[in-house]
């Protein structure tokens, strides 16, 4: 069995919305829990993918879906395109979440005549781990290195934007991003025990950057 890479994920990811599109599922009818529909979503593709390909499963120990691509999958709906994951570091707002995702944005539809549900994915878009900062942050600090700004400019700006960090860890990140600038981030991470990631930039930006991919889009 063919091993399974980032690029066949993506390509895949792009036939399964096209399937999955067209398939009414009794399951989901009158179904509202975002997170229900997510893992109903993500398992199904997990076995569509099994079926073809050889890949590691994640589990709660990697926390990530493809451990061995450093992938993540996340499901959305288009009426609210965000999700929550796990906090690690605060750096993560900066540096990346240090796993690269696949987004599944759906338009739920319930037919109530055959109490079935369709799930329309309208977007399906790959973020590259270097884009997965925060775009607010990471525009920030550029523009800051842009404007031959110092340790205490870095400093200052991650703690007036109430970054989650002492001014020893921020200090000692603002050395980090002297030496190693971050990349441009296209998600919004808001600050809560676990990050709250929000879609609507990659959604837009895809395939006008580097690094954040349409996979699919659906054809009205």
């Amino acid at each position: 069995m063919t091993a399974l890479t980032v690029e066949i994920l993506c390509s895949e990811a792009a036939i399964f919305s096209s399937i999955e599109s067209q398939h009414s599922e009794p399951i989901l009818y009158g179904i509202t829990d975002g997170k229900a529909i997510g893992t109903y979503l993500e398992q199904k593709f997990k076995l569509y993918l099994k079926e073809r390909y050889e890949f590691a499963e994640g589990n709660s120990a990697s926390g990530i879906d493809f451990p061995g691509l450093l992938v993540d999958v996340k499901v959305t709906s288009i009426k609210q395109p965000q999700s929550s994951c796990p906090f690690k570091s605060a750096r993560q707002k900066i540096f990346g979440l240090g796993y690269s995702l696949i987004i599944f944005v759906y338009d739920k539809a319930d037919d109530s005549a055959n109490r079935t549900a369709t799930l329309k994915i309208l977007n399906t878009i790959y973020v590259s781990v270097e884009r997965t900062a925060d775009f607010q942050m990471t525009r920030g600090i550029r523009n800051i290195l842009d404007n031959e700004g110092n340790q205490d400019d870095l400093i200052a700006f991650m703690l007036d934007r109430n970054l989650p960090v002492d001014e020893i860890e921020a200090a000692n990140i603002a050395d980090e991003i002297l030496a190693n600038p971050p990349a441009q981030g296209f998600l919004t991470i808001s600050n809560a025990l676990q990050w709250r990631l929000q879609y609507s930039r990659a959604i837009d930006r895809a395939d006008q950057e580097e690094g954040v991919i349409a996979v699919y889009r659906a054809t009205s």
